[in-house]
């Protein structure tokens, strides 16, 4: 049976996020005099993004509200006992840059024009719906997806098989009908594998690493449709470089 739908990433995937915080970041850093407690602007940068990778880490696992891993995160950044309203204020500045800065790759808009009448789309993030439903109204782009779910509002992130089979209930189809687009393997492609969706790792890098058995693998959104009609097997290289 063909695939007839969709479930997208946003972050890294569809938006342009590692660029868009790398600009915003830089230029919040320098606005706000920070620079002098770093070697450079870029150890500053390698600081900041291990702390969201920390903080995210801990806001996926549960247990912690998407504000509060954010709040941590520049508590540590700044190295301060800020309270919530000035870690608040401090995130709010670099967000000025920050959404300054965002785009979506340029090959998305054409693969969800190819991809509109023949496929239902929807958006599955390890977010929060109000973060994410905006970003996607800012970049325009929000009326291309029936649903748009998110891990704080589900209770559930990925990998977990729970928050794709949400995902899947929301579009009212079975995961078996679906296809799972992400730039993390291991949360992306894997969780969506294991969860009966078929998973299409975006490895936008072209890391090279092998493939686990059963995933995709496309080096950009413009080899997706060409997959979707299952012209490229499970497990065959790119024919598109």
């Amino acid at each position: 049976m063909p695939l007839r739908a969709v479930l997208w990433d946003i972050d890294d995937t569809l938006f342009d996020y590692a660029h868009a915080d790398h600009v915003g970041m830089r230029k919040h850093l320098l606005a706000e005099g920070l620079v002098s407690g770093f070697a450079s602007v870029d150890q500053a940068l390698r600081r900041w993004k291990e702390l969201t990778e920390i903080h995210w880490r801990r806001f996926e696992a549960g247990g912690i509200a998407f504000e509060e891993q954010r709040r941590d995160r520049v508590r540590d950044f700044v190295a301060a006992a800020l309270s919530d309203a000035e870690a608040d204020d401090w995130f709010g500045r670099y967000l000025t840059h920050f959404e300054a800065a965002w785009a979506l790759f340029p090959d998305v808009l054409p693969v969800l024009d190819a991809l509109a009448t023949s496929h239902r789309h929807g958006v599955l993030s390890n977010s929060s719906l109000r973060n994410q439903d905006r970003k996607l109204r800012v970049l325009g782009v929000r009326d291309r997806f029936e649903a748009v779910l998110c891990a704080e509002e589900l209770g559930h992130a990925k990998p977990a098989a729970e928050a794709f089979h949400a995902a899947c209930a929301a579009l009212d189809l079975p995961p078996a009908d679906v296809a799972y687009v992400g730039d993390r393997l291991d949360i992306d492609a894997l969780g969506a594998r294991d969860a009966g969706l078929t998973a299409v790792w975006l490895d936008r890098k072209d890391t090279g690493d092998d493939l686990p058995p059963d995933v995709r693998r496309i080096a950009g959104l413009a080899e997706l449709p060409a997959l979707l009609r299952g012209v490229i097997g499970f497990g065959a290289p790119s024919t598109i470089r």
